[in-house]
């Protein structure tokens, strides 16, 4: 079985990174390893992972300093330069793993040794209707995150890359020093430059904010400019359908509803990112008690 070690990049996330830690190590099968790479942060992050290892010290999870330079790219790098698994799961420090996520990714790299990256869809927590939501974003991923030929896109908040795969591209990899790049695409299109596979699987399935939304359309456009910019810079790779289009068309309804929700979530004293997975987690606790304990990589944080 492979070892999948998590690497979460992390600048000022001091709001989130309390429920993403608890989500990663409350999983079916533990990852064997949890890497916060901080990014110069000056909020309390630091200050609260170090306090969720003191009150968790067999939870695998570890805090690095990426301070050298300011960045994603160089922050995810060098977290993918310490992680010690055979697979690396690469998620934001606001997202919220599905308790079978380690599992699904696990068993999607022993069942298929030619796969390389591997991908999912994701649903918003922070928003209303959310297996609605969770279906839609299934089928977009799955028509429009494709390049040459229907070859898979990695989503950079759901991705997981074969450690020998990344020693591949490591040096390939584009800097992006203008920050105009998604990072996740350049990723996916450096595997498929070296023949690498890429698979998209529909239980694969992370938890994400719909913050982006809550942004001004000219921020919102020059995000989503990211996707041609990717391709520009890997002209000889292609791609059929424009993931930012059916973005933009989701655009004005979410930017219009995304604040009165949260406002919602505030009058009623919920914690979203708290509560995603909550029926899945109870549900796979009581399914482990059941069992004697027989899954012996399985962690929840309400035991500890």
């Amino acid at each position: 079985m492979v070892n999948v070690s998590i690497v979460i990049p992390a600048y000022n996330e001091q709001d989130r990174i309390v429920s993403c830690l608890a989500n990663a190590v409350c999983q079916s099968v533990a990852p064997y390893e949890v890497i916060i790479v901080d990014n110069r942060s000056n909020d309390r992050t630091c200050e609260l992972v170090e306090r969720f290892i003191a009150n968790h010290p067999d939870s695998m999870v570890k805090l690095v300093h990426q301070d050298k330079e300011q960045g994603l790219i160089p922050t995810r790098n060098f977290g993918f330069s310490v992680a010690k698994g055979d697979v690396f799961g690469r998620i934001d420090a606001d997202c919220m793993l599905k308790p079978d996520w380690v599992e699904v990714v696990t068993d999607i790299f022993d069942n298929d040794p030619n796969a390389m990256g591997a991908t999912g869809p994701a649903v918003y927590y922070d928003m209303p209707a959310k297996r609605l939501g969770l279906e839609g974003d299934n089928k977009v991923r799955k028509v429009t995150y494709r390049a040459d030929n229907d070859k898979v896109l990695l989503f950079g908040s759901n991705m997981a890359v074969r450690a020998s795969a990344w020693e591949k591209i490591k040096d390939k990899v584009c800097r992006d020093k203008q920050d105009i790049m998604h990072e996740d695409i350049d990723i996916s299109l450096h595997l498929l430059d070296q023949g690498l596979k890429t698979v998209y699987c529909e239980h694969m399935i992370t938890g994400v904010s719909a913050r982006r939304m809550d942004t001004s359309f000219s921020s919102f456009r020059k995000y989503m400019q990211r996707f041609q910019n990717t391709f520009d810079a890997h002209p000889n790779h292609s791609r059929v359908h424009d993931t930012e289009r059916t973005l933009y068309a989701l655009y004005p309804a979410l930017r219009a509803f995304y604040p009165v929700y949260q406002k919602y979530l505030s009058h009623r004293d919920v914690n979203p990112a708290e509560r995603i997975w909550s029926r899945e987690q109870h549900s796979m606790n009581t399914a482990s008690r059941n069992r004697g304990g027989r899954r012996t990589k399985n962690r929840s944080i309400g035991e500890h």
